[in-house]
């Protein structure tokens, strides 16, 4: 892989990791709900789900997944189902205060795990993600060099520039929430992080592959 092969991926991973989609959202739904070190957590979580479908990629799955139709619509509802609920969630929840979130510390939270969790299901039940890295990542893989190194390169510079993106969200979700002092106004911020969500879910149940 040349110098210039690499400049051209990293400036496509910096349009799909900065355009506002899924992810965005859900970074953002951590940072307002758990501040930015707990919300940190959503992100690592859609890291993993990158490093697990360039695996499948790099492994000759991917070709495979998205040729069955019936894997394709599994994953599709999956995910939409999984938007629309977050939305729900999201809609309901009850306004918190941001000093009461600052004052919860990494260690005291239990709910790592759950943390990490949305954020790895957002992005693996959500078929695009998957058929973008299909259709990207072997464009920009010497065939005539070890493949394997490629690949690594290719993810731990997509990796990082997700980092850098989604935590870019969930910072300014959390700045805000610390700028929203009355509990209603938090209450509609939510409501309307909410929406966007059940918005992207229905948008992802009427997505069809080109």
């Amino acid at each position: 892989m040349t110098l210039a092969t690499w400049l051209a991926f990293f400036a496509a991973t910096l349009l799909l990791c900065f355009s506002p989609g899924p992810g965005a959202l859900s970074s953002m739904s951590a940072g307002m709900k758990y501040g930015w070190r707990r919300g940190m957590w959503n992100c690592i979580g859609m890291q993993a789900s990158i490093v697990v479908n360039s695996a499948i990629i790099a492994l000759g799955l991917g070709a495979i997944l998205m040729a069955s139709t019936t894997a394709f619509e599994i994953m599709k509802w999956c995910g939409a189902l999984y938007l629309v609920w977050l939305g729900i969630q999201k809609f309901v929840e009850a306004p918190v205060p941001f000093e009461e979130i600052a004052a919860k510390t990494v260690f005291k939270d239990a709910g790592l795990r759950g943390i990490f969790l949305q954020g790895f299901l957002v992005a693996q039940t959500n078929p695009k993600g998957l058929l973008f890295l299909l259709a990207v990542l072997p464009q920009f893989i010497d065939p005539s060099r070890p493949t394997l190194i490629q690949y690594v390169i290719l993810t731990v510079t997509l990796v990082a520039v997700d980092i850098v993106a989604m935590g870019c969200y969930t910072a300014f979700a959390s700045r805000l929430l610390a700028l929203l002092r009355d509990p209603n106004h938090i209450r509609w911020t939510n409501r309307g992080i909410g929406s966007l969500f059940v918005l992207a879910g229905m948008g992802l149940a009427g997505f069809r592959r080109g």
